[in-house]
Parts: structure tokens; C-alpha cells; sequence
């Protein structure tokens, strides 16, 4: 059996093990034979999903076809398979992964996240969302930009942060590489998304507050995040040079993690202790 072979005949056991799973009454059906409760016959998944049986049969026996995204979300919806199954399903017959569903934008990390973030006693860290709004923060990171912990709501969103708040372009020397360097990244990673809201909120408040980010915004620059060292001139430790890494998390995929660890060849260690010795606790609830 080739990989091919091997890949049809998984999709098809899948479909079948999920099949028989399934809760009659869940789906408003009655008991087979008046005692079965579980599991449904191929003829009711077909007729539910408005799919031939004859196609649904041949799916699960791994025959070589080609169903198409749109029948293997409806057999998705009957199955009612979780937001992992249905990724897998759609993996096995070719696809890129569903589209997820529209939820509201989160002002604040999970609690598992924001326990992530104070587990960085020493690194200033933060979480953001696929707005770039701030959803929490560890000590270290209010010790480094204390606006963070007294900024509205509305306007705790990194690129916002970047282009309108002078106490940043103080902190950050390279500013003027720096920015554009960050809004490129922006760009790049939102560019779909762009006409919709609330990202197209964002972008406008900031083309009428913003004369740099207009000039910026208008060049169409794009470029991918990658890891790298910056500068910071902190009002009380002095210059730290540290290294910029981001994460996602596995189980919140549409959240970034930035981590700003010292460039060891530096003094950095050091002052990133004076910097987190001094900071306050950090708050359980961001926001």
C-alpha cells in the first residue's frame, strides 16, 4: 500500500469511527430497532449532508476520489466534528485547514497564557492578539513601558502604542528603523484581513494621527517576523540590548508571544535584573 493508498484508507476509517459515534438523539433521531442509541447508518449521513450514498460509501472505503472542500465541510457539520477533527479530515483529503469561525477580539490573555508570561521572572515579555491589541504582560515588561498598565483599553494595541506614544520613541533609539520595521511586519501578517474590522479601524485612526505611519503605510512594504536583536534606553538601567523572540501557543493559535531575552556578550543580564527587581507584581487580570 503506498502513501496515497495509506492516506484514503485513514480518511475513510476516520469518517467511519466518527460515524458510529455519534448520538442518535443528538441528531433527532430515534433508536435503530428500538434499542440501538448510537451511531449512524451511511444512508442517514448522506441524506443529512446532502451527499450521494453511493460518494459517502466509496469515502469511506479510501477509493480514489476527490471530494471537494465543500462536501467534506458539510460531512464535517453531520459528524459535528470538533475545530482538531476537522483540520485532520481536511489534512487527509489534500486541503489547507478550515477557515475559523469569527470571534469577538479578547482584551485580555488566558489565564494559562498570562501564567506563561509571569513564568519569565527576569524577561520582559507580553501577549498579543490577531490585532496586535496588548492582552497581558509580565513585571518585567511594565518595569521596561510602564504605560502599559495606564493606557485605555481602546488604545492598548502595539502598533497604535508605537507610532503615537512619545515615551516609546524615547525608549527605543532606533525608532525610526524600528517602526517601520514593525508596521512591514504588520502588514504582512494581517494583509487579508486589512478591509475588516477592527483592523481597518486601526489603520484609519492611525493615517489621521499619524504623519509617520502615513508615510510608511503608503510604501506597501511587507516583510515576515523573524527573531533579532534590539535597543532600549531605559530611563533608570540604561541601554539593554536584548534579542526579540515570538511564540505562538499550540492551543491559541491566533495569539503572538514576545520575548525580549539579554544579549549575553552584553551587560544586559545585569540590568535586565536591576529592571525586573524593581518591578511591581505582576497583575493576575491585565486590563
Amino acid at each position: 500500500m503506498n502513501a496515497e493508498e495509506q492516506r484514503r484508507r485513514d480518511l475513510g476509517d476516520f469518517l467511519k469511527t466518527r460515524r458510529e459515534q455519534l448520538v442518535r438523539a443528538d441528531l433527532g433521531l430515534p433508536p435503530v430497532g428500538g434499542r440501538r442509541t448510537s451511531g449512524l447508518r451511511r444512508e442517514e449521513i448522506s441524506y443529512l449532508s446532502d451527499v450521494s450514498v453511493t460518494w459517502y460509501t466509496w469515502l469511506e472505503q479510501g477509493r480514489d476520489i476527490h471530494p471537494s472542500r465543500q462536501v467534506l465541510d458539510a460531512v464535517a457539520r453531520t459528524l459535528r466534528l470538533s475545530a482538531a477533527e476537522h483540520t485532520y479530515l481536511m489534512s487527509l483529503a489534500g486541503y489547507t485547514a478550515p477557515k475559523p469561525a469569527a470571534a469577538p477580539v479578547a482584551v485580555t490573555a488566558p489565564a494559562s497564557v498570562q501564567r506563561l508570561l509571569d513564568s519569565f521572572p527576569d524577561f520582559p515579555a507580553y501577549a498579543i492578539g490577531p490585532d496586535w491589541g496588548v492582552l497581558g504582560w509580565n513585571a518585567p515588561f511594565a518595569a521596561l513601558y510602564p504605560n502599559i498598565t495606564t493606557v485605555q483599553v481602546t488604545d492598548r494595541n502595539m502598533l497604535w502604542l508605537v507610532f503615537t506614544d512619545p515615551y516609546l520613541r524615547e525608549l527605543m533609539p532606533d525608532w525610526e528603523v524600528a517602526s517601520r520595521r514593525f508596521l512591514r511586519e504588520f502588514r504582512a501578517e494581517i494583509g487579508p484581513r486589512l478591509g475588516e474590522e477592527p483592523w481597518s479601524d486601526l489603520v484609519a485612526r492611525l493615517l489621521r494621527t499619524s504623519e509617520p505611519f502615513r508615510v510608511c503605510w503608503e510604501s506597501h512594504d511587507v516583510e515576515g517576523f523573524t527573531s533579532r536583536v534590539r535597543m532600549f534606553r531605559h530611563p533608570s538601567v540604561g541601554d539593554l540590548q536584548v534579542e526579540l523572540h515570538r511564540v505562538i501557543p499550540c492551543d491559541h493559535p491566533d495569539l503572538r508571544l514576545l520575548i525580549y531575552t539579554p544579549v549575553l556578550t552584553t551587560d544586559a543580564p545585569a540590568r535586565l535584573r536591576r529592571l525586573a527587581g524593581a518591578a511591581a507584581p505582576p497583575a493576575t487580570s491585565p486590563g
